[in-house]
């Protein structure tokens, strides 16, 4: 049996990556079923943006709802307990008319942290070495989000370029190094995760 997850996300690179970061896990049944982002007057993936995400997908088709949401959180430099733990402690709350269960997920750093994991992949990609990072250990590197868009040189790093490059990686190579990337996929699959409490 199918299982549709929505994600919720902070941006349009979120929206046009994930479901090429994910895209094996509907042998396992598994189908991100559209990855919802604040609009562009709202950019802030804050409590209440979060709680009008759920909703509007959770009502959107009374026939046709989804199973799980997970929250995917870019946390920067911030300690993922104490930069969910708002969320954590409210969407349960806010949310509890969802059937649905919610899971809080993180990328450590960014987004980008997990493409510097597919090193091979990523590095033809960009046609370059990609310098000094450690690829073994991709949710440490400082700001990625800049060092990718200083190896793209002249080319301006855009959502369009996010999602090239989130189709050329390997999901398994990232989970292999990014803890983030597999407790993502872990709060999709129904592994452990970080479920909101009830």
């Amino acid at each position: 049996m199918t299982k549709r997850v929505i994600v919720i996300a902070s941006g349009e690179t979120e929206r046009r990556a994930i479901p090429h970061l994910v895209a094996h896990l509907q042998d396992r049944g598994i189908v991100i079923d559209g990855v919802r982002i604040p609009p562009p007057r709202r950019p802030r993936l804050d409590i209440e943006t979060v709680e009008k995400l759920v909703k509007a997908a959770w009502y959107d088709n009374p026939h046709a709802r989804p199973d799980k949401f997970v929250i995917l959180i870019d946390v920067d430099r911030a300690d993922p307990q104490v930069a969910t733990a708002p969320l954590r402690e409210r969407i349960p709350r806010q949310l509890r008319d969802i059937a649905a269960p919610m899971k809080i997920a993180w990328a450590q750093q960014h987004l980008e942290s997990w493409y510097f994991a597919d090193s091979e992949n990523l590095r033809k990609y960009l046609g370059r070495a990609l310098g000094s990072v450690d690829a073994s250990r991709p949710d440490l590197i400082d700001n990625p989000k800049r060092h990718l868009k200083n190896l793209l040189g002249s080319r301006v790093y855009t959502a369009r370029v996010s999602e090239d490059i989130a189709r050329a990686l390997d999901a398994g190579t990232v989970a292999g190094r990014s803890p983030s990337f597999r407790g993502f996929l872990d709060a999709a699959i129904d592994g452990d995760g970080r479920t909101c409490p009830a």
